[in-house]
């Protein structure tokens, strides 16, 4: 363990910050998330600097201030800019994004090539580059601001507020806007029972899946005898499409230290484990700088804040296994063996890692921690409902026209994130139809589904389970009219069966025989005993297996037999693809009232097998098409269907 050797002053460190951002004229936040990194945020990052010292103006990479503290603050300086990068900001179809503060103007799709004309309208002339400005599908009108556009504007950003704002490269930013405070809190003027006390009144859940209650767990490895105990961070997200804890490691690293430090010092560790797979290596290497920083600061190490209290963190990359994600398979992964779960009891918090007590929370749940500190859990359990207070984020994704990173209070309901957040529902030619919604996919491959029937349900812990759903980690798969729900569950049990562990029968094989079953389905090759023996397998499946990942697989295929059971049917009885996707059953068809008999579908279809005089309804000879789905591409008014 390092040695602190120093007592960090955090109002001094906030003092010089703000006296440093006094004197900046602008600020340039750019976007350096994983997903705007991909689409060249850093050469973006670059063209500024580069930019703004041709115009012979001053840049600055960092706050930093020398001067005393009783000194006033000056004026901005009219040359001085600072180019800055953030964490993720949300909005990650539209990156890179830039942001120019203290106007609040933020760009989308920003390329190197755009920032001449940024310096020289926005930042030097106060005027805004139109064509970068976010057009909104509906209305077609450009939105100056993240205040203007209903992505941001529908959402409730607490774990987030800091990813899209702060340098997570930078400690003395977050220390500038609160950070460490609690920590502070909890080491000098809170007793471990009075911590434990404090998130139990605050309602906080487990933000990985299962909805525990934090307070309780931490209070019982608090109570549990001996001197060596741990807190683990479950940073190895696996979800498809899920990426809300690689968005806060990377966007607001210090806050899950901080997190870490307040739940070592309620249960008595002072050692501590991020597990983060190793496929986030931006992830890692801010957490890793975030470590290092916290060390230099007297933030880790012994004797933080001039207590008697120590305590340490290391980083674990995971190989990327899928059930490594359940706590003691992490556990046996950290210790050096094959990530298999145990039985349980006894639980981690009774015999963890190394048999000592352990507490294992995710990295939204101890991201949310020192903000339950900082403003009370009164004020936490005033958002979100009684039973599960708080946020939550979900990873956006699927027929959305604004797919991201969203964060919303418990209680919201799915009408208001499709619709409102999301901004609609896409058909299959990437039109807004609002009445192309079938099905969202809430939980992942542990979650379920659910229908437009489920659209004003508001989404927490116990509302869901009602339904054959879950809140999960948080991912969000919108699907319109055109998806074949049984190839949905197909793919997430193709996922939970490579996943599998292999450690107990009805998972290991359980799983592989009902991707068999699908395959059999969609290919029209099952029988009506198919769809029973599916059924039948699943439950069993869902009861026997060992660990989560075993009891939830079934899900997806349990939720879409209970509200799609028909598509099932017509693929087995019927030999269809109702949404006209399983290529072995699929037959396109024409709907009347939309065809106005233009014409276009008779040219496209290369054997001629379509009829019909013009300006009025045409029809498809089933026996002469060939499926090639040339019509439906060709179809301007989306006339033409698959049954």
């Amino acid at each position: 363990m390092t040695t602190a050797t120093l007592t960090v002053d955090l109002e001094a460190i906030a003092a010089a910050y703000q006296r440093a951002a006094g004197a900046i004229r602008q600020r340039v936040i750019v976007c350096a998330g994983t997903g705007c990194m991909a689409s060249g945020a850093m050469r973006v990052y670059e063209a500024f600097t580069r930019e703004l010292a041709r115009w012979g103006l001053k840049v600055e990479l960092e706050l930093t201030s020398d001067e005393p503290n009783t000194e006033p603050t000056p004026p901005p300086a009219p040359d001085r800019y600072l180019v800055s990068r953030s964490g993720c900001q949300g909005f990650c179809q539209m990156g890179p994004l830039v942001t120019i503060q203290p106007y609040n103007v933020f760009y989308v799709k920003v390329t190197p090539e755009d920032v001449p004309e940024i310096v020289e309208k926005t930042l030097l002339g106060g005027e805004t580059v139109d064509r970068l400005l976010y057009v909104d599908p509906r209305t077609k009108k450009r939105a100056p601001s993240t205040d203007h556009i209903a992505f941001y504007k529908q959402q409730h950003r607490l774990v987030l507020a800091q990813c899209g704002l702060i340098d997570p490269e930078k400690i003395t930013e977050y220390i500038a806007f609160g950070g460490y405070a609690s920590a502070r809190l909890a080491l000098t003027q809170l007793q471990p029972e009075q911590i434990c006390q404090i998130i139990t009144e605050s309602g906080l859940r487990g933000r990985g899946g299962g909805g525990f209650p934090t307070g309780v767990k931490w209070d019982a490895a608090r109570r549990q005898p001996g001197n060596q105990k741990y807190v683990i961070c479950n940073g190895d997200e696996g979800d498809p499409g899920a990426f809300m804890d690689r968005s806060v490691m990377e966007g607001n690293p210090h806050a899950v230290l901080e997190g870490m430090i307040i739940a070592a010092r309620a249960i008595g560790a002072d050692s501590g484990y991020i597990y983060v797979r190793a496929e986030y290596p931006l992830a890692v290497q801010r957490l890793r700088k975030a470590i290092s920083q916290a060390r230099e600061f007297g933030l880790l190490g012994e004797n933080i804040f001039g207590t008697n209290f120590s305590f340490d963190v290391e980083i674990m990359e995971g190989a990327g296994a899928f059930v490594c994600g359940e706590e003691t398979a992490l556990i046996a992964s950290i210790e050096g063996q094959r990530g298999m779960p145990r039985p349980k009891p006894p639980f981690p918090a009774q015999a963890g890692l190394w048999g000592k007590p352990t507490i294992i929370n995710n990295v939204e749940t101890l991201a949310t921690v020192p903000l339950i500190l900082r403003h009370g859990p009164e004020r936490f359990r005033s958002v979100g409902t009684p039973s599960s207070p708080g946020t939550k984020t979900f990873a956006l994704t699927g027929h959305v026209p604004n797919t991201g990173l969203i964060e919303v209070p418990f209680g919201t309901t799915l009408r208001q994130i499709i619709f409102d957040i999301g901004g609609g529902v896409t058909n299959a030619k990437g039109r807004i139809r609002d009445d192309a919604f079938k099905a969202v996919q809430i939980g992942g491959p542990s979650g379920g589904c659910l229908t437009r029937e489920h659209l004003d349900l508001p989404l927490d812990f116990d509302s869901l389970r009602e339904f054959g759903a879950m809140v999960g980690s948080g991912g969000l798969v919108v699907t319109n009219s055109q998806t074949c729900m049984v190839q949905l569950a197909r793919f997430f049990m193709q996922f939970t069966q490579n996943e599998s562990c292999g450690k107990c029968v009805l998972c290991r094989e359980g799983t592989k025989q009902m991707l068999a079953l699908l395959d059999e389905i969609i290919e029209g090759r099952a029988t009506p005993r198919s769809l029973d023996l599916l059924e039948l397998l699943a439950h069993a499946v869902q009861k026997g297996s060992l660990c989560g990942l075993g009891k939830t697989a079934p899900n997806p295929v349990l939720s879409t037999l209970r509200y799609f059971r028909e598509e099932y049917v017509a693929h087995v009885e019927k030999k269809r693809c109702p949404a006209g996707q399983c290529r072995a059953l699929a037959m396109p068809t024409i709907v009347a009232e939309r065809c106005r008999g233009c014409g276009l579908c008779v040219r496209a279809c290369p054997v001629g097998a379509i009829a019909g005089e013009r300006k009025k309804p045409h029809v498809i000879d089933e026996k002469r098409c060939i499926r090639c789905g040339a019509c439906f591409d060709a179809c301007k008014l989306d006339a033409v269907a698959y049954a």
